[in-house]
């Protein structure tokens, strides 16, 4: 299949240049001149990686913003001009890319579209979606509307495993194993304590949504 690929980027030297050899090379190539307009088709089009002409609709990318939905998981490179100052390059990690590219050098940035998009494929999701949560690995946050709520190491670590499948049940055996590594049929109240915190304190953050439910003689999951 061929790739999607969003390109934020118009070439101001020879406009069309990179999107004619991105296609040539087996990529479906959509251009947006803006971060507006780039924006809303990472949110139409859902493309497979982003070139970023700015750090800035990286960072845009990654924290989503209230009402609008698109994969914040998105592989990005972000593209510089030859010779970019280091600083420049590490400001783009810092805002989420996954890779830095110059643009002028397209046989470099054709191997690195390639092999983020092979890592994309393998790892897991960085960011994860329920509800009006966003669980972010990366940075180990977990967001209400935006907003950092602040929890503790294992609940962070419980926050994350129930969100990978919101709606599922996770038996308190499977939690334990999973998320602190006890083997074997434990007697604690480990996980009970922990739900309980990780729930009260989406409560008080504001959660409108009941999140950590406790399913009776079961185990937990994130959502109703």
């Amino acid at each position: 299949m061929r790739a999607a690929l969003l390109l934020a980027d118009p070439d101001p030297h020879e406009p069309g240049y990179l999107s004619r050899n991105l296609a040539s090379d087996g990529f479906d190539v959509v251009e947006a001149g803006w971060s507006a307009q780039a924006l809303d088709i990472a949110e139409r089009s859902r493309p497979d990686i982003v070139l970023a002409g700015e750090p800035e609709l990286c960072a845009r990318l990654r924290e989503g913003e209230p009402g609008r939905r698109w994969d914040r998981n998105v592989p990005v490179i972000v593209l510089t001009a030859a010779g970019a100052d280091p600083v420049e390059r590490v400001r783009a990690f810092e805002r989420g890319a996954d890779d830095v590219a110059e643009r002028e050098v397209y046989p470099e940035l054709l191997a690195r579209i390639r092999a983020v998009l092979r890592r994309a494929s393998a790892g897991p999701a960085e960011v994860l979606e329920a509800g009006e949560l966003v669980v972010d690995r990366r940075s180990r946050q977990v967001r209400l509307h935006g907003v950092p709520v602040p929890l503790a190491g294992r609940e962070f670590d419980l926050a994350v495993k129930l969100a990978t499948d919101p709606h599922r049940v996770f038996t308190k055996d499977e939690l334990l194993r999973e998320v602190w590594g006890y083997g074997g049929n434990l007697v604690t109240r480990t996980v009970d304590s922990h739900a309980s915190r990780l729930r009260n304190k989406l409560r008080a953050a504001g959660a409108e949504l009941p999140y950590v439910v406790n399913v009776w003689g079961r185990g937990y999951r994130l959502l109703e």
